[in-house]
């Protein structure tokens, strides 16, 4: 480390920066959209659509088998040889019935308290 130059130390503090503002952006994306959506008068989880995406199949209705560390090195990082006829080992998400989004928990009690207090129903 004695050889290093400023450059390649700028170089090392560039790349931590732009490391740190990769893991970042989600977390500073859902706080901006967060806030407009509240400014708006809308659901600050869903915007008024009233579904999210299912935390645990993220969306897709399916999850790998054997939960979250089910996999296998070889066959997730590497395509193995032949003909590529390797099953993709997916079950169907329990949590949303494989739709891939469930009713929004901040916005959907709200209506179901506002239907059952509905005297027209």
């Amino acid at each position: 480390m004695e050889n290093l130059t400023a450059s390649e130390i700028a170089g090392f503090g560039v790349g931590a920066l732009l490391l740190c503002a990769t893991i970042a952006a989600p977390r500073v994306d859902a706080f901006i959209s967060s806030s407009q959506r509240s400014s708006l008068g809308m659901c600050k989880r869903c915007g008024d659509l009233r579904m999210i995406a299912c935390s645990q199949c993220k969306g897709v209705g399916s999850v790998k088998k054997g939960g979250p560390f089910g996999f296998s090195m070889l066959y997730d990082f590497f395509e193995p040889p032949g003909d590529g006829s390797m099953p993709k080992q997916l079950i169907p998400c329990k949590k949303c019935q494989s739709n891939g989004r469930m009713q929004c928990p901040d916005c959907s009690r709200f209506s179901l308290i506002y239907q059952r207090s509905d005297p027209e129903s």
